[in-house]
């Protein structure tokens, strides 16, 4: 075998230029995919961290049929004291949960004496939320970064259209579950920047005030917001708490609570998704340029020396000798292509990194782009690329393998 790669080699540097241009195409392939993979992902990355940690949760509970209506924020798809307590009870006992939040989320009119408007409001536990949703502090722009009791969140657009500052005192008027109507006097404790997606222009109250301007008897729950310590297992995590939770049922049989991840509650996922698909196609460049250029250069190599062949087969090499020698070939040009390429395309991830490129999601400015290379990834693209690179030299190596000596000899 050893003698075999001395043989393969030195019939590679005999051709240096055609070496030279077929692990470059190989080359640039890896980079170019390594770099897309890098960019891309650490943007749907961040896309999902914004998203996430910004509103949304990694994960929800919600009693059954309320996602289904949540545009209108049905007060009467609630969960119960009872319902909320059972459902934290579960929440506590999960290892795989950093931190939960349970929320009222209601409709309401937002008034500043002299004009109304609509608005969608949380009503949350601070501590609980602000560690669900990390990001939900550094998204406020003006004002103290905590809630209080009497003090209301709303978002930025809101307050620059109804022309609102902090410290101005505003009115927010409910209908409650039965059809009645109450109304609430709150302080403004901050102006929230906006983000793109549902929840963007939510306004946020403290848990008891919700209770109160809802009139509850007793506390209800509208959905409970999960942040896993591991975001990678969220969906062995939904997936078990979803098994967990439907042993609840309701007293026609079926399961009160329903399980939803951010990408069932989020229309971002789709982008994500277009993300993996565009990573995937680009997989699929990469390995039509190994495949054509391996094939192309072995194909010339056999060609050009079939002589040769016939004079190593005639003094008794055998096929599979012949036909490892230039599997060999190819195997060591897709080994060269994936190692320069790989750390060609690291160098270039450093160097966007350092360039600090930034861009815009949705009403998040100034965003900067840190690509990252996963060994994961680099252990993906050259394994690739070796199996690619063997599996195109195949066909050649076993045409050179099947020749008979003397019509090789006879060859001009």
């Amino acid at each position: 075998m050893g003698n075999l790669f001395k043989i393969a080699v030195r019939n590679l540097l005999r051709y240096k230029r055609r070496t030279l241009l077929t692990a470059s195409l190989i080359t640039i392939g890896v980079i170019f995919v390594l770099v897309f993979m890098s960019v891309s992902g650490s943007f749907k990355n961040m896309m999902i961290g914004q998203i996430t940690d910004s509103m949304l949760g990694h994960a929800q509970v919600h009693r059954t049929g309320y996602v289904a209506s949540i545009d209108n924020l049905p007060l009467n798809l609630n969960l119960t004291e009872g319902a909320a307590k059972r459902v934290g009870a579960v929440l506590d006992d999960r290892p795989e949960i950093a931190a939960w939040s349970p929320r009222i989320k209601f409709g309401g009119m937002f008034s500043n004496f002299a004009e109304t408007t609509n608005i969608r409001l949380n009503g949350v536990i601070p501590e609980k939320e602000f560690a669900v949703v990390p990001l939900l502090t550094s998204r406020i722009i003006e004002g103290e970064k905590e809630m209080k009791r009497g003090a209301i969140l709303i978002p930025e657009l809101l307050a620059k259209g109804m022309k609102v500052k902090v410290g101005d005192v505003v009115v927010i008027v409910a209908t409650n579950k039965d059809g009645s109507v109450n109304g609430k006097q709150f302080k403004v404790g901050g102006i929230l920047q906006s983000v793109t997606g549902p929840g963007g222009r939510d306004g946020y109250i403290h848990f008891d005030d919700a209770v109160e301007v809802l009139r509850m008897e007793e506390p209800e729950v509208s959905e409970f917001a999960i942040r896993l310590k591991k975001f990678d297992g969220l969906h062995v995590f939904t997936a078990a708490l979803d098994v967990r939770l439907a042993q609840e049922l309701n007293k026609d049989g079926k399961p009160v609570f329903e399980v939803h991840t951010w990408e069932q509650l989020s229309p971002f996922y789709n982008i994500a998704r277009m993300i993996d698909v565009m990573t995937f196609f680009i997989k699929l460049m990469l390995i039509a340029i190994v495949l054509i250029s391996i094939m192309n250069v072995m194909i010339m190599a056999v060609y050009e020396r079939i002589r040769e062949i016939g004079t190593i087969a005639a003094i008794g090499t055998l096929p599979e000798t012949i036909l490892g020698m230039f599997v060999i070939e190819g195997f060591c040009l897709g080994i060269v292509g994936a190692v320069i390429g790989n750390i060609v395309g690291a160098v270039l991830v450093s160097i966007i990194n350092i360039s600090r490129i930034t861009f815009n999601f949705g009403m998040q400015q100034g965003l900067v782009l840190q690509a990252t290379v996963r060994p994961a990834d680099l252990f993906i693209i050259s394994i690739t690329v070796i199996i690619v690179s063997v599996i195109a030299s195949l066909q050649p190596a076993f045409k050179a393998s099947r020749m008979e000596p003397i019509e090789a000899l006879r060859h001009v």
